[in-house]
Protein backbone atom coordinates (compact mmCIF):
# COMPACT_ATOMS: atom_id res chain seq x y z
CA UNK A 1 0.00 0.00 0.00
CA UNK A 2 1.44 3.63 -1.03
CA UNK A 3 2.12 5.59 1.76
CA UNK A 4 -0.88 8.34 1.05
CA UNK A 5 -2.84 5.58 1.02
CA UNK A 6 -1.75 4.62 4.59
CA UNK A 7 -2.10 8.04 5.81
CA UNK A 8 -5.56 7.88 4.49
CA UNK A 9 -6.82 4.74 6.08
CA UNK A 10 -4.72 5.50 9.19
CA UNK A 11 -6.83 9.11 9.77
CA UNK A 12 -10.20 6.97 8.91
CA UNK A 13 -9.57 4.81 11.42
CA UNK A 14 -8.46 7.49 13.93
CA UNK A 15 -12.20 9.50 13.00
CA UNK A 16 -14.26 6.47 14.07
CA UNK A 17 -12.04 5.57 17.36
CA UNK A 18 -10.65 8.18 19.04
CA UNK A 19 -14.01 10.05 20.78
CA UNK A 20 -14.22 13.75 19.60
CA UNK A 21 -12.15 13.51 16.75
CA UNK A 22 -12.74 16.16 14.18
CA UNK A 23 -11.63 15.86 10.56
CA UNK A 24 -8.50 18.43 9.79
CA UNK A 25 -10.59 21.21 7.46
CA UNK A 26 -8.95 21.25 3.92
CA UNK A 27 -6.65 24.30 3.17
CA UNK A 28 -8.32 27.27 1.84
CA UNK A 29 -6.33 30.01 0.96
CA UNK A 30 -2.77 28.31 0.64
CA UNK A 31 -3.12 25.49 -2.40
CA UNK A 32 -1.04 22.56 -1.83
CA UNK A 33 2.30 22.79 0.04
CA UNK A 34 5.16 25.38 -0.88
CA UNK A 35 7.92 22.82 -0.68
CA UNK A 36 6.51 20.98 -3.72
CA UNK A 37 7.12 24.11 -6.00
CA UNK A 38 10.65 23.98 -5.61
CA UNK A 39 11.26 27.37 -8.24
CA UNK A 40 8.80 29.32 -5.70
CA UNK A 41 11.26 28.61 -2.78
CA UNK A 42 14.27 29.93 -4.89
CA UNK A 43 15.18 33.46 -5.95
CA UNK A 44 13.42 34.94 -8.52
CA UNK A 45 16.60 37.40 -9.67
CA UNK A 46 20.39 37.56 -9.61
CA UNK A 47 21.47 41.06 -8.76
CA UNK A 48 24.24 43.02 -9.49
CA UNK A 49 25.20 46.44 -7.69
CA UNK A 50 25.94 49.08 -10.33
CA UNK A 51 25.73 52.57 -8.30
CA UNK A 52 25.00 53.87 -4.91
CA UNK A 53 23.86 57.52 -4.40
CA UNK A 54 24.35 59.49 -1.47
CA UNK A 55 20.83 61.24 0.07
CA UNK A 56 19.25 63.16 2.63
CA UNK A 57 16.82 60.81 4.53
CA UNK A 58 17.32 57.47 6.05
CA UNK A 59 13.87 56.13 5.88
CA UNK A 60 12.47 55.33 2.29
CA UNK A 61 13.14 55.40 -1.91
CA UNK A 62 10.25 55.21 -4.28
CA UNK A 63 10.21 55.53 -8.23
CA UNK A 64 7.88 56.79 -10.51
CA UNK A 65 8.75 58.04 -14.17
CA UNK A 66 11.92 58.61 -13.99
CA UNK A 67 12.13 60.42 -10.58
CA UNK A 68 13.12 59.30 -7.23
CA UNK A 69 11.23 60.06 -4.04
CA UNK A 70 13.30 59.62 0.14
CA UNK A 71 11.55 59.99 3.35
CA UNK A 72 13.89 60.83 6.11
CA UNK A 73 12.23 60.30 9.57
CA UNK A 74 10.66 63.55 9.69
CA UNK A 75 11.03 64.99 5.85
CA UNK A 76 10.17 64.53 2.11
CA UNK A 77 12.32 64.69 -0.45
CA UNK A 78 11.87 64.67 -4.25
CA UNK A 79 15.06 64.45 -6.78
CA UNK A 80 15.06 63.97 -10.50
CA UNK A 81 16.56 61.73 -12.95
CA UNK A 82 20.23 62.94 -12.11
CA UNK A 83 19.72 62.86 -8.42
CA UNK A 84 19.32 66.91 -8.15
CA UNK A 85 17.25 67.69 -5.84
CA UNK A 86 14.01 69.37 -6.91
CA UNK A 87 11.68 69.40 -3.95
CA UNK A 88 11.27 69.24 -0.08
CA UNK A 89 8.55 69.16 2.57
CA UNK A 90 10.30 69.75 5.93
CA UNK A 91 6.99 69.57 7.82
CA UNK A 92 4.99 66.41 6.43
CA UNK A 93 3.17 66.35 9.53
CA UNK A 94 1.42 69.60 9.62
CA UNK A 95 -2.51 69.02 10.32
CA UNK A 96 -2.57 65.65 11.29
CA UNK A 97 -3.79 64.91 14.40
CA UNK A 98 -1.47 63.27 17.35
CA UNK A 99 1.61 63.47 18.15
CA UNK A 100 3.22 62.18 14.53
CA UNK A 101 6.84 62.51 14.34
CA UNK A 102 8.01 59.39 12.16
CA UNK A 103 7.81 58.60 8.53
CA UNK A 104 9.09 54.94 7.27
CA UNK A 105 9.47 53.59 3.52
CA UNK A 106 7.79 55.27 0.70
CA UNK A 107 5.55 54.54 -1.88
CA UNK A 108 4.51 56.36 -5.54
CA UNK A 109 2.00 55.63 -7.20
CA UNK A 110 -0.33 57.65 -10.39
CA UNK A 111 1.15 60.75 -9.13
CA UNK A 112 0.43 60.44 -4.95
CA UNK A 113 3.30 59.76 -2.65
CA UNK A 114 2.14 57.10 -0.30
CA UNK A 115 3.68 57.08 3.66
CA UNK A 116 3.11 55.40 6.60
CA UNK A 117 3.33 57.77 9.62
CA UNK A 118 3.34 57.15 12.99
CA UNK A 119 4.52 58.46 16.59
CA UNK A 120 7.79 56.30 17.18
CA UNK A 121 10.54 56.60 20.47
CA UNK A 122 12.40 53.70 21.57
CA UNK A 123 11.01 50.83 19.69
CA UNK A 124 7.28 51.90 20.61
CA UNK A 125 4.50 53.15 18.29
CA UNK A 126 1.06 54.71 18.31
CA UNK A 127 -1.01 57.11 16.14
CA UNK A 128 -0.81 54.95 13.48
CA UNK A 129 -1.91 56.47 10.05
CA UNK A 130 -1.38 56.36 5.70
CA UNK A 131 -0.24 59.56 4.76
CA UNK A 132 -1.17 60.47 1.21
CA UNK A 133 0.45 63.77 -0.66
CA UNK A 134 1.10 65.39 -4.02
CA UNK A 135 4.20 63.48 -5.65
CA UNK A 136 5.16 66.69 -7.05
CA UNK A 137 4.34 69.19 -4.37
CA UNK A 138 4.76 67.01 -1.39
CA UNK A 139 2.19 68.50 -0.18
CA UNK A 140 -0.72 66.47 2.51
CA UNK A 141 -3.48 65.80 0.41
CA UNK A 142 -5.78 63.02 2.53
CA UNK A 143 -5.27 60.73 5.20
CA UNK A 144 -6.47 57.06 5.84
CA UNK A 145 -6.60 55.42 9.56
CA UNK A 146 -5.67 52.53 10.28
CA UNK A 147 -7.44 49.90 12.33
CA UNK A 148 -7.18 48.87 15.91
CA UNK A 149 -8.34 45.94 15.29
CA UNK A 150 -5.50 44.29 12.84
CA UNK A 151 -3.42 43.87 15.81
CA UNK A 152 -0.78 45.91 14.11
CA UNK A 153 1.04 48.39 16.66
CA UNK A 154 3.72 49.94 14.13
CA UNK A 155 4.30 50.66 10.62
CA UNK A 156 7.91 50.67 9.09
CA UNK A 157 7.16 50.09 5.12
CA UNK A 158 3.70 50.77 2.79
CA UNK A 159 3.29 49.24 -0.97
CA UNK A 160 0.82 50.41 -3.12
CA UNK A 161 -0.38 47.25 -5.44
CA UNK A 162 -2.09 49.06 -8.19
CA UNK A 163 -3.05 45.44 -9.78
CA UNK A 164 -5.44 44.40 -6.61
CA UNK A 165 -6.12 48.05 -5.64
CA UNK A 166 -4.18 47.47 -2.09
CA UNK A 167 -1.67 49.56 0.31
CA UNK A 168 0.32 46.87 1.72
CA UNK A 169 1.80 47.79 5.07
CA UNK A 170 4.46 46.15 7.13
CA UNK A 171 5.73 46.29 10.88
CA UNK A 172 9.26 46.27 12.28
CA UNK A 173 8.21 45.86 15.88
CA UNK A 174 9.30 42.13 17.49
CA UNK A 175 6.68 39.53 18.48
CA UNK A 176 2.74 38.63 16.59
CA UNK A 177 2.50 42.30 15.05
CA UNK A 178 5.75 42.08 12.27
CA UNK A 179 4.44 38.54 11.20
CA UNK A 180 2.05 40.22 9.14
CA UNK A 181 1.21 42.48 6.51
CA UNK A 182 -1.68 44.80 6.33
CA UNK A 183 -3.96 45.35 3.84
CA UNK A 184 -5.94 48.95 3.26
CA UNK A 185 -7.90 49.81 0.00
CA UNK A 186 -6.26 52.05 -2.62
CA UNK A 187 -9.84 53.94 -2.82
CA UNK A 188 -10.82 54.71 0.48
CA UNK A 189 -8.67 53.17 3.10
CA UNK A 190 -10.88 50.51 4.44
CA UNK A 191 -8.81 47.89 6.29
CA UNK A 192 -9.49 44.55 4.42
CA UNK A 193 -7.38 42.56 6.51
CA UNK A 194 -4.18 40.23 6.97
CA UNK A 195 -1.70 38.29 5.20
CA UNK A 196 0.28 35.67 8.18
CA UNK A 197 3.88 35.93 6.60
CA UNK A 198 5.00 31.98 7.04
CA UNK A 199 8.78 32.08 7.15
CA UNK A 200 8.70 35.49 8.38
CA UNK A 201 11.54 37.59 8.42
CA UNK A 202 12.62 39.94 11.44
CA UNK A 203 12.67 43.11 12.23
CA UNK A 204 10.95 44.22 8.77
CA UNK A 205 12.07 47.93 7.41
CA UNK A 206 10.48 48.35 3.81
CA UNK A 207 7.70 46.51 1.11
CA UNK A 208 7.59 47.07 -1.86
CA UNK A 209 5.12 45.51 -4.87
CA UNK A 210 6.64 44.55 -8.47
CA UNK A 211 5.31 42.12 -10.93
CA UNK A 212 3.09 40.22 -8.84
CA UNK A 213 5.04 39.99 -5.67
CA UNK A 214 5.68 41.92 -2.58
CA UNK A 215 9.85 42.56 -1.49
CA UNK A 216 10.62 43.03 2.31
CA UNK A 217 13.64 44.52 3.37
CA UNK A 218 14.66 43.08 6.90
CA UNK A 219 17.51 44.68 9.16
CA UNK A 220 18.38 41.11 10.50
CA UNK A 221 22.34 41.16 10.57
CA UNK A 222 23.83 42.47 13.43
CA UNK A 223 26.00 45.38 12.17
CA UNK A 224 28.42 44.96 15.13
CA UNK A 225 29.20 41.22 14.13
CA UNK A 226 29.31 42.81 10.41
CA UNK A 227 26.26 40.83 9.44
CA UNK A 228 24.69 41.32 6.11
CA UNK A 229 20.92 42.47 5.62
CA UNK A 230 18.54 40.78 3.67
CA UNK A 231 16.07 41.31 1.19
CA UNK A 232 12.77 38.71 0.75
CA UNK A 233 9.66 37.78 -1.49
CA UNK A 234 6.16 36.49 -1.10
CA UNK A 235 3.87 36.41 -3.77
CA UNK A 236 0.79 39.11 -3.22
CA UNK A 237 -2.08 37.01 -3.03
CA UNK A 238 -5.21 39.48 -2.29
CA UNK A 239 -7.31 37.12 -0.80
CA UNK A 240 -4.87 34.95 1.64
CA UNK A 241 -4.52 34.57 4.69
CA UNK A 242 -1.23 33.20 5.05
CA UNK A 243 1.77 33.70 2.31
CA UNK A 244 5.08 31.58 2.85
CA UNK A 245 8.59 33.67 2.68
CA UNK A 246 11.82 33.05 0.00
CA UNK A 247 15.29 34.35 0.94
CA UNK A 248 15.56 36.91 -2.39
CA UNK A 249 19.02 38.40 -1.78
CA UNK A 250 22.08 38.82 1.09
CA UNK A 251 23.39 42.46 0.71
CA UNK A 252 27.33 41.48 1.61
CA UNK A 253 28.12 44.01 -1.56
CA UNK A 254 27.16 47.67 0.53
CA UNK A 255 29.61 50.36 1.53
CA UNK A 256 30.10 48.82 5.42
CA UNK A 257 27.14 47.00 7.44
CA UNK A 258 24.82 48.96 9.33
CA UNK A 259 21.13 49.26 8.72
CA UNK A 260 18.87 48.50 5.80
CA UNK A 261 15.62 50.15 5.21
CA UNK A 262 13.36 50.59 2.16
CA UNK A 263 13.02 49.41 -0.95
CA UNK A 264 11.41 50.55 -4.47
CA UNK A 265 12.03 49.26 -7.99
CA UNK A 266 12.81 51.21 -11.30
CA UNK A 267 10.61 49.96 -13.71
CA UNK A 268 12.06 51.46 -16.77
CA UNK A 269 15.63 49.98 -16.36
CA UNK A 270 14.46 46.81 -14.06
CA UNK A 271 16.74 47.94 -11.32
CA UNK A 272 16.64 47.55 -7.55
CA UNK A 273 16.81 50.65 -5.14
CA UNK A 274 17.76 49.96 -1.69
CA UNK A 275 18.36 52.46 1.09
CA UNK A 276 21.18 51.99 3.31
CA UNK A 277 22.79 53.85 6.48
CA UNK A 278 26.16 53.13 8.29
CA UNK A 279 28.26 54.88 10.38
CA UNK A 280 25.70 55.02 13.46
CA UNK A 281 24.91 52.62 16.10
CA UNK A 282 21.08 52.09 15.93
CA UNK A 283 19.54 50.27 19.07
CA UNK A 284 15.65 49.66 18.74
CA UNK A 285 15.07 52.27 15.58
CA UNK A 286 17.14 54.64 17.51
CA UNK A 287 20.48 56.24 16.02
CA UNK A 288 23.40 55.88 19.51
CA UNK A 289 26.58 57.65 18.61
CA UNK A 290 28.83 56.46 15.79
CA UNK A 291 31.26 54.01 14.76
CA UNK A 292 34.93 54.41 15.00
CA UNK A 293 35.93 57.05 11.68
CA UNK A 294 32.11 58.59 11.53
CA UNK A 295 30.68 61.58 13.05
CA UNK A 296 27.69 61.19 11.04
CA UNK A 297 25.62 59.11 9.62
CA UNK A 298 24.89 58.29 6.07
CA UNK A 299 22.40 57.42 3.49
CA UNK A 300 22.76 55.85 0.58
CA UNK A 301 21.03 54.52 -2.04
CA UNK A 302 21.83 51.27 -3.79
CA UNK A 303 21.01 50.09 -7.27
CA UNK A 304 20.68 46.66 -8.27
CA UNK A 305 20.82 45.52 -11.92
CA UNK A 306 17.91 42.52 -12.33
CA UNK A 307 17.83 39.49 -14.45
CA UNK A 308 15.53 36.71 -14.08
CA UNK A 309 17.52 33.98 -13.21
CA UNK A 310 17.05 30.74 -15.82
Amino acid sequence: MKFKAVCVALLALAAMTVPGFAAVPAPVTVPGRPEDRGEDLLPRYEYGLIASQRVDGRQGIAWEDGEYWVSGSTTLSRYDGDWNLVGLNEKPFEGMDGAVNHIGDIDVCGGELYAGVEYFADGIARDIGIAIYDAETLEIKRMYDFDPSSGQTEVFGIAVDPDHGIVWMCSWADGETGRYLYKYAMADGAYLGKAHLQCPPQWLQGVAYFDGCLYLTADDGTADLGEPDHLYRCAADPDGTAMTVTLERTFDDVTMQGEIEGLSFDRRYGCLLVSYNRGAQVVLGMPLGFYEGYEEEIHEIFTYAMQPRG
